[in-house]
């Protein structure tokens, strides 16, 4: 009871007592506050880690999805060049076994392609870059297949130039023509508009195409009619004639007593009767040459 009465002790004690509860006061806190850190800390990592690994899961499918349009457009691509390639092949192998004459024409007025039959029609060994007065050389326009009630002469050039430059409609014009070689020939010449983006705009043209067919054969065939058509006409003179004398002799036979006389129109009528005869002939043979050949130039014209 003394030490309790004393008042140092008791000073103490209550300073030990005080100093304890601070301890532990301050025990408790940090052990709270630690944990609080811990929580903020686990809370704090569990989003870093989604926030990060979303982008690389984004990214990942993003490429995957553009390697497959990739691939995608690789194989349509290869598909387009393959149909463009067949297109390419088909048209030239078309054009390379067509008997008719192909010359297309650019905007510049050139040759840009032509097949072999214009090459063998024309007489040239390469028409490419080519004009059209150079090829066709002042080959003039057939009367017969200029448009009625035209005037002064048109040359094949300028028909290809209306084309070309005044877009003009599709024109058919036959020429004679002379190849660099010097043969002789008749050619159809048929000029068309090559339309662009929009058929409708005389504008947009592309450039012009020719296509050409030797009608060298049937101009010749034409020609043997016209000349068989006046050969007929002098046979039927001759024929007239032929037949006017010879009943003329017969007539005089019927009404003549003199033998002499008989025997010598006789031998006349015989004469008249075997150039009739003769004249027959040559006309049948004639007109079966003509009919042989008039056969060929129709063949012709139907492979044109």
């Amino acid at each position: 009871m003394r030490i309790l009465a004393n008042p140092i002790f008791l000073r103490a004690a209550v300073v030990f007592i005080c100093a304890t509860s601070a301890f532990l006061i301050a025990l408790v806190f940090m052990r709270k506050l630690r944990q609080s850190i811990t929580d903020e800390a686990d809370i704090s990592s569990t989003p870093s880690t989604s926030l990060e690994s979303l982008p690389l899961q984004l990214y990942s499918t993003v490429i995957q999805e553009l390697k497959q349009q990739k691939r995608e457009l690789q194989a349509q691509s290869q598909a387009e060049q393959h149909r463009a390639r067949t297109t390419d092949t088909f048209g030239h192998a078309v054009l390379s076994n067509l008997s008719s004459g192909v010359l297309v024409f650019g905007m510049n007025g050139l040759v840009k392609s032509s097949n072999p039959a214009a090459k063998d029609i024309l007489g040239f060994a390469s028409t490419t870059g080519m004009n059209a007065e150079s090829i066709f050389r002042g080959a003039m326009v057939s009367r017969d297949a200029a448009a009625p009630g035209s005037i002064s002469s048109v040359s094949v050039a300028d028909e290809v130039d209306a084309v070309l430059r005044e877009g003009s409609a599709r024109r058919q014009v036959e020429a004679e023509y002379e190849t660099p070689a010097g043969e002789e020939r008749f050619i159809a010449v048929t000029v068309s508009p090559i339309p662009g983006t929009d058929p409708a705009s005389d504008a947009d043209l592309l450039g012009v195409v020719c296509l050409i067919n030797d009608l060298s054969e049937l101009s010749r065939v034409r020609r043997q009619l016209e000349l068989q058509a006046e050969n007929s006409a002098g046979m039927a003179l001759k024929l007239h004639t032929s037949l006017a004398t010879i009943s003329a002799c017969a007539q005089q036979i019927s009404d003549s007593r003199d033998a002499e006389l008989s025997r010598r129109l006789a031998s006349d009528i015989t004469a008249e009767a075997a150039q009739l005869e003769a004249t027959l002939e040559g006309f049948l043979i004639d007109k079966a040459a003509t009919r042989s050949a008039a056969a060929g130039a129709g063949s012709v014209t139907t492979n044109l």
